[in-house]
């Protein structure tokens, strides 16, 4: 299978250059406020549905962090006509599956299913939205869920809490400065109350986004999500985004941490621009140039040819706010500290004073050509750039013009964002030593 695909994406290397097919959509608004985005594909007799809920990490308030979190638990736990746990058993029995996700601004659920069962989708969706059962019973049990999760992803792997230290330190006022899972504190300091407050504010029409992307006729899909959402109400409470900007970081930030890991670790995390923003394109080709596999130049210069890291690795997290762009390097033992950070550093100098070959540029658009044209495939992914597209950028035509944008790209302008993010002064830096 890996041989496969191997060949595969090295016969698409080798083919000519062809611009990916855009994707087809119809968008509408319903008169409560809700997005629908529907997209035809007959190749396979199978629907994705996904409801995009404009809510992540970054609208929690201060002291309630891990709520969006919390609450993609807390919707698997049944509504009006759902019983606890069923919407799961009703997918998987169909022959489908389901899953959600959590990240900084949204929080998504999406179904893959047989296309006849696209209807019962939408309503089973339409009646969590507007139905759920926000009980203390449900809310203790899946805070206790998501506290085990914590402990099992962030308190206690040796590095887990590498991310959640950076981002404490890189940020001063947005709240991008806590990580999505939140505190136990915060966790534990929450009542049932504050729950459903945050479910009347954001689990509601207006704040919601519906994408369809499969086998079905956009009439009928239009007519039952007409059917099943259009009534409900729009939410009675202002949504309110955060309105802080992060100040300019005009000067390095330094961390040591000490704590029980097998090796050293160093991290470094630079302030860049949001997703979408002119300069995120070219930032995302340094990024592939400096970091995407093992003949990378940053895993080359500390891995290979200087031994001085067991793994190293750098990449942007682009989001809808500005967010970090950020290295991570797990030191071999007795390897130093400065040398890495000087051979790491060196690498990041050397994008912004040096053009990059034409090999390096030409590689780094081929890996997103692959990306486009395998990450399009499936009707779940055609669904995902659909929803990303509309909720992140504000504006769903960019799943079919960001191609072009990335292709773009030239030597000057890697070079010209390398000098402009990542220079020292717009650095922090979390330096990690065993105890």
């Amino acid at each position: 299978m890996r041989f496969c695909l191997s060949l595969s994406l090295f016969l698409l290397l080798q083919a000519p250059v062809t611009r990916p097919k855009p994707i087809v959509y119809n968008e509408t608004t319903l008169s409560n406020g809700l997005k629908l985005i529907t997209h035809e594909d007959h190749s396979t007799p199978v629907t994705n549905v996904q409801i995009w809920y404009h809510v992540g990490s970054k609208d929690e308030k201060p002291g309630r962090t891990g709520f969006a979190h919390l609450f993609e638990h807390l919707m698997f736990k049944g509504s009006a006509h759902i019983k606890p746990e069923e919407h799961d058993k009703i997918i998987t029995n169909a022959g489908g599956v389901s899953n959600a996700y959590t990240q900084d601004d949204v929080t998504v659920y999406w179904e893959t299913v047989p296309a006849n069962y696209l209807e019962k989708v939408l309503w089973m969706e339409a009646d969590r939205m507007t139905t759920l059962d926000v009980s203390e019973q449900n809310f203790k049990a899946e805070r206790d869920v998501v506290k085990e999760e914590r402990l099992t992803r962030i308190d206690n792997p040796p590095y887990g809490d590498l991310n959640e230290l950076l981002y404490d330190n890189a940020f001063q006022v947005h709240p991008y400065k806590h990580i999505t899972i939140g505190s136990m504190k915060d966790l534990d300091a929450a009542g049932i109350e504050d729950v459903r407050e945050f479910y009347h504010t954001y689990y509601v029409p207006n704040n919601a986004t519906v994408v369809v992307a499969g086998d079905f006729r956009t009439n009928q899909a239009l007519e039952w999500m007409k059917k099943y959402f259009g009534n409900i109400p729009q939410g009675s409470k202002s949504i309110v985004r955060p309105s802080v900007t992060e100040p300019p970081q005009n000067k390095e930030r330094r961390v040591l941490h000490t704590k029980a890991v097998p090796l050293p670790a160093y991290v470094a995390g630079y302030h860049i621009p949001a997703d979408g923003d002119p300069d995120s394109y070219p930032l995302v080709i340094a990024s592939s140039i400096l970091s995407d596999g093992r003949s990378s130049r940053i895993y080359r210069s500390l891995v290979y040819e200087k031994r001085l890291a067991l793994e190293a690795e750098a990449s942007g997290n682009f989001t809808e706010h500005p967010n970090l762009f950020f290295a991570t390097i797990i030191l071999n033992r007795g390897a130093s500290m400065e040398a890495a950070e000087r051979a790491l550093n060196a690498e990041l100098s050397r994008l912004a004073t040096e053009p990059v070959s034409d090999t390096e540029l030409d590689k780094a658009k081929n890996k997103m050509r692959a990306e486009y044209a395998f990450g399009r495939q499936s009707v779940q992914e055609k669904a995902q750039a659909l929803g990303h597209a509309s909720v992140i950028h504000g504006n769903t035509a960019t799943v079919n013009s960001e191609y072009d944008l990335f292709m773009k790209v030239g030597k000057d302008n890697i070079m010209r964002v390398a000098r402009m993010y990542f220079g020292p002064e717009n650095r922090t830096v979390l330096i990690v030593r065993p105890k």
